[in-house]
């Protein structure tokens, strides 16, 4: 992974020495509370429902032990004993006290962390495939370049005061599992007929208010251009972006108003305009980063069979929640986030502190967060996932529910956000208290539930199979009900509202009703998102709206 060199290590803790400042004046009445407001967000603090909530950055997704530790000891000591990992593979503390987070963003820099730009008007965590380096059908490994467009773009003066927040996600694999079709800039790095490596550019996706899908603007960019190409997107949308309307802010609204070829001509001439001043490639710091990203010391092993003689619980656990490895002998792990005694996304200190153990006596140390709230081991051998297993139960990591419908994206909802109109957790809980027979889900086969408290979307349920979507009606909880929507590759697509919102109580129950049309209707091998997409909606929506059915 990347490690800090003097400068990084300066500038994280010149930052915090700067931010207890300006906290000890706001705190003395010294500055007003919009203008702490600016410098707080800078700084990765919003005040929440009930307190501030710290954002703490995980670059594309990569933890080493020794700071899963001090997020461990964070939880502990500032906290109330767990934090909450999200879809932009960062991680968050809901119970912080405000005087106190100067002193959790120097403890975060003794581990080469910190919070800048985790919110803002900026350029957010950049974010990856959570395979990166290990996937077999990888082109190249993005993560080197998600570095390299990170220490572009912290503290980059023009564009720290954007119009709106800007979100880049790059991948290096045919299967888009980074939702990067919903960002504001998706990067793809691909191979032309000559055999070239480079990034194909899309620009325009975003979920909230007014859900898209990107658009490509470049289908072959060489990866030498890339920084240069960045700034010709950004300085378009930070001269033509709107300002005047937080709702039209994005640049998905831009991209839509001008059309997509409109803009690409835009960022074509502002590039071109532009080449002799912009940042040029350097081979050789892109080189140094690199080799941050070196694969660990692999043995020289073969592939086994693990299962013979095994539980059928190890087993399930096996085929739901590992994935194949591109160096044989070894297997991927995800650490299941989503059981039903938990919120999805949450970990205690005390997982945390077991899981760094594990990490470093299975996987060299090292632990990735995914987009899907979910924890993962990238490198452990495979004659060791038994005992992997058997660890990972312990301390309940172990719920063989990967790309099950209760493997489900959640946002923290009104339980904690000061912008949710719904309650997501309890929800969550009804679900997984209905759904609670894993041959059932197994049957059910891949289905992506995706959740959220409010219009924003942080769940992501506009790209869900079934998207959830809490709505307030006079003071009361009620969900609308979204599917068909996806977040893969070029089976990107927004869901469609089956009809009229269920009231908080029939949420569980409108989701089986759906799930009983797929069982019926499926065809041989055919997922949830196949069926919907083959018989269309009205079928399901005839079955959940039935006079028998129908909400007062």
């Amino acid at each position: 992974m990347y490690l800090y060199d003097q400068i990084d290590q300066r500038l994280v803790e010149e930052r915090v020495a700067q931010f207890r400042e300006q906290t000890r004046r706001y705190l003395a009445g010294e500055l007003s509370e919009d203008d702490f407001r600016a410098l707080r967000l800078r700084n990765g603090l919003y005040i929440q429902r009930h307190a501030p909530m710290l954002r703490i950055s995980v670059p594309y997704g990569l933890l080493a032990s020794r700071q899963l530790r001090m997020l461990a000891r964070i939880a502990r000591e500032y906290d109330k004993g767990y934090g909450h990992f999200t879809t932009r593979q960062n991680i968050q503390f809901n119970w912080p006290k405000l005087e106190q987070v100067p002193d959790i963003l120097a403890l975060l820099a003794t581990v080469q962390m910190h919070a800048i730009q985790t919110s803002g008007n900026c350029i957010r965590n950049v974010t990856a495939d959570h395979l990166a380096g290990v996937a077999p059908d990888e082109v190249e490994d993005p993560r080197p370049w998600c570095e390299y467009v990170r220490q572009w773009a912290t503290l980059h003066p023009e564009f720290s005061f954007l119009p709106r927040k800007f979100k880049i996600a790059i991948t290096g694999s045919p299967q888009d599992r980074a939702a990067s079709k919903v960002h504001d800039i998706g990067l793809h790095l691909v191979r032309n007929e000559r055999g070239e490596v480079g990034f194909e550019v899309l620009v325009g996706g975003g979920l909230g208010r007014a859900p898209m899908i990107g658009h490509v603007i470049r289908e072959f960019l060489p990866k030498e251009d890339l920084l240069s190409y960045l700034e010709a997107i950004l300085r378009v949308y930070n001269l033509e972006g709107r300002r005047d309307n937080i709702h039209k802010a994005r640049i998905k609204v831009l991209v839509k108003s001008l059309g997509p070829e409109k803009f690409r001509e835009l960022v074509e001439a502002e590039w071109q305009a532009s080449r002799d001043t912009a940042p040029q490639f350097d081979a050789a710091e892109f080189e140094r980063i690199k080799r941050c990203f070196a694969p660990p010391p692999y043995e020289t092993l073969v592939d086994e069979d693990v299962l013979s003689g095994r539980p059928a619980e190890f087993r399930n656990w096996y085929q739901r929640n590992t994935r194949r490895h591109k160096v044989p002998g070894y297997r991927v792990v995800f650490l299941s986030l989503k059981s039903p005694t938990r919120p999805p996304g949450d970990i205690t200190h005390t997982e945390l502190d077991r899981v760094a153990d594990l990490a470093d006596q299975y996987s060299f140390g090292l632990v990735r967060s995914t987009h899907d709230q979910n924890l993962l081991f990238a490198d452990v051998r495979q004659r060791d996932l038994f005992e992997l297993w058997q660890a990972l139960k312990e301390i309940d990591l172990a719920t063989p529910n990967i790309g099950t419908l209760t493997d489900m994206i959640c946002c923290p909802g009104l339980d904690f956000c000061a912008l949710a109109n719904a309650t997501s957790i309890p929800i969550a809980k009804q679900i997984n208290e209905r759904f609670d027979d894993l041959d059932y889900l197994y049957d059910l086969g891949d289905i992506e539930l995706k959740m959220s408290g409010c219009m924003n979307a942080c769940g992501h349920h506009h790209v869900g199979h079934i998207g959830i979507l809490g709505v307030d009606k006079n003071g009361e909880e009620w969900y609308q009900i979204t599917i068909g929507g996806s977040s893969s590759g070029q089976d990107a697509s927004l869901g469609q509202v089956i009809g009229p919102s269920v009231p908080h109580a029939e949420v569980a129950a409108t989701i089986e009703r759906i799930l009983n049309v797929y069982l019926e209707e499926r065809e041989e091998g055919e997922r949830f998102i196949d069926t919907v997409r083959r018989i269309g909606i009205k079928p399901f929506k005839e079955r959940v709206y039935a006079p028998a059915h129908q909400a007062a």
